[in-house]
């Protein structure tokens, strides 16, 4: 391990630990004293690491308001107001969202170029913003983006994130019938592109909407924009990482919901425990 200060490789581990059982390093050249999370984001939080990130990935997994995980905490004997889960939750869902998003990359498939493609409503500052969402023929999550404008150029900002995310360009895109959407296909994703505007065709798409939008009815809404993408994008990551089917209409077997869900769940927890 190399000093947090200068970088010096002249580092010697220390016989006591912190009070949370971290392990403690000594720099040599410099004399800076510091643990195991000094040069991680949950540095100088008062909680150890895994309890912080079983808050965090139950915030993005479970229809749980802030005050709810504070008190059901509090019945394990940890204290800790409804802003400390805010601000742990500002902190890790992105390092969550950006590491599911590169595993991701370019391991679509045949079938992951087949894109399904629309946009939902959410609330944010007493107005209305569009959320673009976008799965493939399989119901795999493409990517997510939220948006406070339906026009052009959310339209083309969408499918330059979606071809970033994936490492993949379409063959073929199925929108409902916006006038923005044929453009933004043809200037990001190219020509030949198949662009299909089919309503029932998305039927799929639509009923995907309901994850999200029911994941944050019990939120009754935003304060800013910022905050709202990374909620629904960390949401969505989260969700498309823990689904146990790859296919529509699949019959998994209980038992494998229960170890799919387990060893998921298990490397999400080791990402936020991690950052």
């Amino acid at each position: 391990m190399e000093c947090v200060a200068f970088g010096s490789a002249a580092v010697t581990e220390r016989p006591e630990r912190t009070a949370r059982g971290y392990r403690r390093f000594l720099c040599r050249d410099c004399g800076k004293q510091y643990n195991e999370r000094s040069t991680g984001l949950l540095n100088h939080t008062q909680y150890p690491s895994d309890v912080i990130a079983l808050v965090v990935l139950w915030r993005l997994r479970y229809r749980l308001t802030l005050r709810d995980l504070a008190e059901m905490f509090l019945q394990r004997g940890l204290v800790f107001s409804h802003e400390a889960v805010r601000d742990w939750e500002a902190k890790l869902a992105p390092v969550l969202a950006d590491d599911l998003r590169r595993r991701r990359h370019g391991k679509g498939g045949a079938r992951g170029r087949h894109w399904h493609v629309d946009e939902t409503y959410l609330r944010v500052r007493g107005r209305w913003a569009y959320l673009y969402r976008a799965i493939d023929r399989d119901g795999n999550l493409v990517d997510t983006m939220l948006s406070e404008h339906r026009d052009m150029a959310a339209a083309q900002a969408f499918f330059r994130s979606a071809k970033a995310a994936t490492g993949i360009t379409p063959e073929r895109v199925t929108t409902d019938g916006h006038g923005s959407y044929p453009r933004a296909i043809r200037s990001t994703l190219g020509r030949r592109v198949v662009h299909r505007t089919s309503a029932y065709r998305n039927n799929g798409l639509e009923q995907d909407h309901r994850g999200v939008k029911g994941r944050i009815r019990c939120m009754r809404g935003f304060k800013n924009i910022g905050s709202a993408e990374r909620f629904c994008q960390s949401y969505d990551e989260l969700r498309n990482l823990l689904r146990s089917r790859t296919r529509h209409n699949q019959h998994v077997p209980a038992r494998r919901r229960r170890l799919v869900h387990i060893r998921r769940a298990a490397a999400a927890l080791a990402i936020l425990k991690a950052a």
